[in-house]
Parts: C-alpha cells; structure tokens; sequence
C-alpha cells in the first residue's frame, strides 16, 4: 500500500491519456493519492482518505452516491465511465460540490488494467514501465513521418531498440537494416559500430539538426535520414528515414524536424522527466480556447511568456469529395497528427487540439511582427500535405494574432467566424484570414441575428415567403435575384433562366401582394437580407 501519497498532478500524467481524462478538480492537482480502492457496485459507497476510488459497474449517473461518500471520506478521486456525453455535466457537478477529483475512463479500458497500473505508478520509481502505453501514439506518429517524407520510418530509444515503425507496402523497398531492427527489436550490432565511427549517434545526442547517411550497398543499407529526439539536453531516441524505391520528399527534412519534437512530448511520459503531460496540457489549452479556463493555469504548467503575440489557426475537413470510403476515426488521427507534425516544424511551442470536428492550433510567443503572409504560408502547407499525402480536403482559418494569452479565446472565436463563413459556399480560398472573407462573416453573422429574432424582421417579406410557398410560386427568389443584379433585368432573368418579362412581371406582383417599395435603399438592403435566410417549414 502507498502511504506517503503521489500528488493527483503526477498520477495523471504517468496514467496519460489512453486511459483517463479529468473531468473535474476541485480541490486542484496537487491533493495526494496514497492508494487505490476498487468499489463493486453492490457494495455500499465507503471510502477512505487520500484513495483514488474505481467505481466500476457504476456507469454515469449510477456513481453520484459514489462520488458524494468519496467526498466525506476526504478520497482523492473517482474514476468512472460514462455511457454519453451529456453524463459528464451533472457528475462535474457532483464532484464539485462533493470537493473530489473526477476523472473518466474510456468504455474499453479493462478496470483491472487501470488498477495495476494506478498501484505500480503509486508503488514509486521501481513500479513496471508503461511503454505500451505509448505503443499506439508512437506507431501512429512514425505512420503520419511516413506519409510526409516518403520514406519508411523507424522510432527507436538511445539504446537503439525500435519502439514503433510505420508500415510498408511494398517489401523489397525495405533494406536489411531495416529488416534485421523490426525482427530483433534493435539494430544489428555491425552496423551500429559503423554509426558509431561515422559519428552518426554523436550528432544525434548534441544536435537538433537532421544527419543524412548516404546508401552503403556492400553492407547492404538504403540512403537515410535521421534526427535525435531530445528534451532539451536530455537525448530521449531517434527517428530514422529510410529511402525506398523513389527518392524521399523535398520536404522530408523539414518533417522530421517537427516529428522530433511531437515523439518527445510523447517519450517524457515514460521517462518521468518533465513535467508536461499530454492530456493535462490538453485540458488546460481546451480550456483556454473555450474561455473557461483563464490563461495563467496553462502558462504556468508549459513555462509559457503570457504577454508575448499569440495567434489560433483553426483547420477543418472542407465540403465535397476527397475522403469517401475512408474509415472517419482513421482520417481525423492522420489528419491530426499531420498537423501536429508541420506545425512543430514551423514553431517549438505550438499547442493543438481537436475541438469536436476541428482541429485549433495555439501558436504562443510568436515574435513581435511576424508578418501575416507567414502563418498564411504555415497553413497553406498543412492544406496541401493533407491533399497531397492523405487525399484529405481541408480549410484553414487564421485567428487575428493577440498581444497574450489571455486574448486566445478572441482569436479562436475569429478564426471560427471565418471557418463558418467559409463553410457556406461561395468562391472561398483553402486559406483564409478575416481580411478573405469579411463580407462574408459579417452578413452570414446579420442573418443569423435576424434568425434569431424574428421581431428584427419585416413581416411583409415573411408574408411574402409563406406566399411563395402556399402557392409554389417563385416571387421571393426572384426578388432577391433582381436585388443581387442590382436591378440589371435581364442578368437576373439569365440567372434564373426565365424570361426578362417574366422578371419584371414577378417583381412588380411582390410588390403589389407585400407593398414594400424597393425603389426605398434600406427597403432594398433588409429585403436583400431576409431573403437570404433559409425557408421555415
């Protein structure tokens, strides 16, 4: 049994985010846990100071009496599923009120895992290493540095074990250096003396830069790249990129560069040596984007400069053809970590997360004065690798760059109005910053007032509309038609394929049903407006 207690902080960032996420803290991250206590749903709600209680058996709401004894007891944590999205509320709540951490467990995590694993972490530095834990993320990961440079990929520890490799379609692409490190588990011993004398593993501990080594066919090797994932000065593995049967991709270099720096968030984890974990850096920067967290918790957490310019890049899958057939959950990780590795590339201390059906990226300490037209080029990259290497058509919004973190929310807020305004047709680039689209947002964020509250509208139009549709006649679109042709019959009539008379026919009977006179300019804009709003049915 633990007894000196592990702070909640820690625990989480060693259990990490395959396993658990926090819902709720009231009592912060630093409340001790000193053991683990497994409640069986037909046993009574006890527990005891300073556990973290697993309620298994007890989905959703079905824990409330669990969370409120855990809370009495002074425990530390409850861990719970949850069969839906719309449980997590009314159980933050409880926690809350019940002054206990709530954390909730994926619906395929085996309780008994959790709790081996939680008593192991507790157990101190001599508790089993949790590298299969990171099996997933690393191999996803060496998949997305395949499909960027081309080549076939390899992550290995420093002491040259291989702990994750992307796939290859094609065998004879792959040399035997390759072939001998996937069946071993680590790379041939003479080959690596070879690295050794070339001075190959002394670039990658000291260096951040990519080593290139040339092909050696007598010894049977494939051109490669590789860079030294490290944190800091701490060396914690290495990524390797074998050339195939076609040369690796003029941007190969570029892409490792930002792997390298996604693998070592990723690694700390199991090293134990920094303090940043993925899903509390997660949490926090949610948080953040969605203005219920203030930006100090974050700041204080990754050591970031909360006054230095901070700009949010906001992505989503475009409208239309692109990823049919592909399995969606697939598509989102690839796109994901796609965008995690060019954005690392660009800038050390990007932040990303997947909000929903987009992805945000959080660029803190950007310098003074970067000029718009390179974050613009920043994401027109990620639009065309995503095209390019998964097939994938995406938009990009550019959030207005903020004096700090505390304005982040404002530029998530714009680049969501921009998203949206792009989403809804027109001749709209990949890419796009306020300046693109202003039009666009301003008048699709009028309508929405206007379809919000109805006593903003002019009844005769809406009369008009319920006319059009009691009668299936066509006098309210071709109003708005005469409108956006300003007034130019037979453009309109063009437009609508109908004859010029015919217009001038249907905008005079509107007339005459509504009585509206568009010869009035405001007449002619709210009519302009209203029109554009989608039929009630």
């Amino acid at each position: 049994m633990a007894t000196a207690g592990l702070p909640l902080r820690q625990l989480l960032m060693s259990l990490g985010e395959p396993l658990v996420e926090l819902q709720a803290a009231p009592a912060g991250l630093d409340v001790p846990v000193r053991d683990v206590a497994i409640l069986d749903p037909e046993d009574p709600p006890t527990a005891a100071a300073g556990e973290l209680v697993l309620a298994i058996g007890a989905r959703g709401r079905a824990a409330l009496p669990a969370l409120r004894a855990a809370g009495r007891a002074g425990a530390a944590a409850v861990a719970v599923k949850l069969d839906g999205p719309g449980q997590a509320d009314a159980l933050r709540e409880a926690a809350t009120e019940a002054g206990v951490a709530l954390l909730s467990v994926r619906r395929e995590t085996r309780w008994e895992h959790l709790d081996s694993l939680a008593r192991a972490i507790l157990a101190g530095p001599d508790a089993p290493d949790t590298t299969e834990l990171m099996a997933g993320d690393l191999f996803s990961l060496a998949q997305t540095v395949a499909v960027l440079t081309g080549g076939i990929v390899s992550i290995e520890d420093t002491s040259s074990r291989v702990l994750a490799y992307s796939r290859s379609a094609d065998s004879d692409e792959v040399d035997d250096l390759r072939r001998l490190s996937i069946l071993g588990w680590q790379g041939p011993e003479p080959y690596l003396s070879k690295l050794r004398e070339w001075g190959v593993f002394q670039h990658l501990r000291t260096s951040d830069s990519v080593i290139e080594i040339d092909a050696h066919p007598e010894l049977g090797i494939r051109r490669r790249l590789a860079i030294g994932i490290r944190a800091g000065a701490q060396p914690l593995g290495t990524i390797w990129v074998q050339e195939g049967s076609q040369p690796l991709a003029p941007l190969a270099e570029q892409a490792l560069v930002g792997a390298a720096r996604v693998a070592a968030a990723k690694l700390v984890r199991r090293r134990r040596e920094l303090s940043a974990d993925v899903r509390l850096t997660q949490t926090l920067l949610t948080g953040l984007l969605e203005g219920s967290t203030g930006p100090q918790s974050l700041a204080t957490h990754l050591g970031l400069d909360l006054h230095r310019p901070a700009t949010v890049l906001a992505y989503t899958a475009a409208t239309g053809a692109g990823a049919e057939g592909r399995d969606v959950e697939l598509t989102r990780a690839e796109v994901t970590g796609l965008i995690s590795v060019h954005t690392a590339a660009r800038h050390r201390s990007a932040l990303l997360a997947p909000i929903d059906s987009r992805v945000y990226v959080l660029l803190p300490e950007l310098p003074p004065g970067l000029p718009p037209a390179t974050l613009r080029s920043w994401a027109h990259e990620v639009v065309e690798a995503a095209r390019d290497h998964l097939g994938v058509p995406l938009r990009a919004a550019i959030g207005s760059t903020v004096d700090g973190l505390a304005d982040v929310p404002g530029s998530r807020a714009q680049a969501d109005r921009i998203l949206d305004a792009m989403g809804r047709g027109g001749v709209v680039p990949d890419v796009a910053a306020l300046i693109d689209v202003q039009a666009d947002v301003l008048v699709s964020e009028v309508l929405a007032l206007l379809q919000e509250r109805r006593e903003l509208r002019d009844p005769r139009l809406s009369a008009l509309a319920e006319y059009d549709r009691r009668h299936g006649t066509r006098l309210a679109e071709s109003v708005l038609a005469w409108l956006d042709a300003l007034g130019e019959v037979r453009v309109a009539a063009d437009a609508l394929h109908i004859h010029p008379n015919t217009l001038r026919y249907r905008v005079r009977r509107a007339e005459q049903l509504t009585g509206i006179d568009l010869a009035q300019p405001q007449q002619r804009l709210l009519t302009m407006l209203q029109l554009r709003l989608p039929p009630e049915h």
